[in-house]
């Protein structure tokens, strides 16, 4: 390989490690102006009551369908998701399409920036 290829596949791989980390460098501050879209379905207090969807404290981490007390669908329950930030920023951005079945009526967040901000407000509920 010569050394302009080899090159070029180092910088590819370099930038597509820095977009993943990109993502996940969200600002939670923002994030939590982000939540306010989510407030008319969701809590996030510890011990928060679920609504029309379930109370989200220290989702992160965890795997869907499991908060207890919320009666999920069954494609929620059966999806195997954990919910680490490569499944939150898929959920975020199309709940349907990344989980068909869901009860989620929401149509997601387009900005990538807002899902990664949401993403780390959601980390730092705990």
């Amino acid at each position: 390989m010569n050394k302009v290829k080899f090159a070029t596949l180092a910088l590819a791989a370099t930038m597509a490690l820095a977009s993943g980390s990109a993502m996940a460098a969200g600002d939670a501050a923002k994030g939590k102006k982000v939540f306010k879209k989510c407030k008319a379905c969701h809590t996030i207090d510890k011990g928060g009551p679920n609504r029309v969807g379930p109370n989200i404290f220290d989702i992160a981490g965890k795997p869907a369908g499991k908060v207890a007390g919320y009666k999920y669908s069954g494609a929620m329950k059966a999806s195997g998701v954990t919910w680490d930030d490569a499944s939150l920023d898929k959920f975020l951005l199309k709940p349907k399409k990344f989980i068909k079945g869901t009860k989620m009526s929401f149509n997601g967040l387009k900005k990538e920036s807002q899902r990664a901000d949401l993403i780390a407000y959601l980390k730092s509920i705990k």
